[in-house]
């Protein structure tokens, strides 16, 4: 792991932790209305969890949580970071952040949903709710 991946993640642990558990208390609040544990429809899985994030303000915040998180590496953006690709992408799988730095694009993975497939062709790959917020930081080249 790299100095600038380590610096972000102790940063975001240390000074965005309120944020990391209030996408968590969304992922939960998309999951609420599911008649089952799992669903199969990773548009409406998108749509309902940037529902949740927008109505408690969150989406709004994960550019400021992207800037502090460069910050924290040393490095500076290249452009003021805003709550849309590329710079905020929400996912089946949760929201993604990103900004390139002189090092390469840092990469803030916050996972809430897994994405559970079978080897059945005509099976729909399915989408499960994870224990809490799965936080995975990586610099591509």
């Amino acid at each position: 792991m790299s100095h600038p991946v380590r610096a972000a993640r102790r940063h975001l642990r240390e000074e965005h932790a309120d944020t990391i558990a209030a996408i968590d208390d969304c992922a939960t609040r998309v999951t609420r209305d599911w008649d089952t544990a799992r669903t199969t429809s990773p548009d409406t899985l998108v749509d309902s969890l940037r529902s949740e994030l927008e109505s408690a303000g969150v989406l709004e915040t994960l550019p400021t949580v992207l800037a502090s998180a460069v910050d924290a590496t040393g490095y500076e953006l290249q452009a003021q970071p805003v709550a849309a690709p590329p710079y905020v992408v929400l996912t089946s799988c949760g929201p993604i952040l990103r900004a390139t730095i002189a090092p390469g694009r840092l990469v803030i993975r916050f996972d809430v949903f897994e994405v559970v497939r079978t080897d059945d062709p005509n099976q729909q790959p399915e989408y499960h709710r994870l224990d809490g917020v799965r936080m995975q930081i990586g610099l591509e080249n």
